[in-house]
Order: C-alpha cells, then structure tokens, then sequence
C-alpha cells in the first residue's frame, strides 16, 4: 500500500487508509521527538482525499528554531529515517523513511515560510476539489513523462504549485 523506490514515479489510486497510516507514523515520530514538537500535520498529495498520489506519507513537523532539527537527527536515525539533510530543500530538515520510501519528514520552523505555503497548499487543495483535480491531471500527465526522474517531476510540478502556495 505505501512505497515509491527512489528516484521512480508512480501514482497509486486515492486510500483513505493513508490518513490512518499518517496517525500511525505521527504517534512513532511523537514518542521519539516529541519535546521538539510545536506541531504535526500531514501534507502532501496523500493528505488529499479522492487525488492519486505517490503512496508515501509526508509529514511536516514544526519546531520552534531551525537549528531543532538537528537534535531530532540521532532519534529520528533510531527510527530507521535517513537524514537527508537541508541540502535538496533549503530551511528544511528532510528524512526518508526506507529504500524504498514509505514516508517523508520535512522538520522546519513552525509558522515559518515552508511551513505556511505547505499548509496553504493542502488547504486550498482540500477545499477546491476543482483545484485537486487539476493538480491531480498535472500529476498523472508529469508521471507518465518522468517514470524514472523524481526530480523532474517535482521541477515540473514547481509553477502550479508556487501559484498557490505562494498566493
């Protein structure tokens, strides 16, 4: 149900069991991190109900100083995350949950930049099935051109997302 090998792109058809599979995981990462912890929330397309979506849960953890995420590294290691690093996204602590990837933790400054245009853009998807549906296409069409390039994938859904979360 949940897994994307690295660097591939494949949607799966909309479960509303990944909401639960976000609790799960949010209740682990909570007991290991959780003085760290202002807030939780999951997000991305798996967060969306009715959309297809890569079957890995991103969750997005807000911490009150960047610099937090570097003392959630070793708990979040004992886990079985891969720390990526802030590298692939600036002001944002990225872990990787498997070889092939079942979840995604982006750790960055509650109420900071990364934190309110993720939100945002959940948001608006969540209220505008409209708005979903076409996030949803753009998706299905940029998969099926990149099958083997995550990057080019996520670069070429960049403008449709900036165009709402930045908004």
């Amino acid at each position: 149900m949940l897994g994307v090998a690295l660097g591939k792109v494949m949607l799966a058809d909309a479960n509303a069991g990944w909401a639960g599979l976000y609790e799960l995981e949010a209740a682990r990462l909570a007991a290991a991190i959780g003085p760290f912890i202002v807030d939780m929330q999951h997000f991305g397309s798996t967060s969306i109900p009715g959309i297809k979506a890569k079957p890995i849960i991103d969750i997005l953890i807000g911490v009150e100083r960047f610099d937090d995420g570097d003392k959630v590294v070793a708990p979040m290691v004992a886990l079985g995350y891969d720390y990526v690093g802030i590298d692939m996204v600036p002001n944002d602590h990225l872990f990787g949950l498997g070889v092939v990837r079942t979840h995604l933790v982006h750790v960055v400054t509650f109420g900071g930049h990364h934190w309110v245009r993720n939100l945002r853009f959940r948001d608006s998807l969540r209220a505008d099935p409209a708005l979903a549906a076409a996030y949803e296409n753009l998706k299905v069409d940029l998969a099926a051109r990149y099958p083997d390039d995550r990057a080019a994938y996520t670069a070429a859904k960049a403008e449709f997302i900036d165009g709402i979360a930045d908004g």
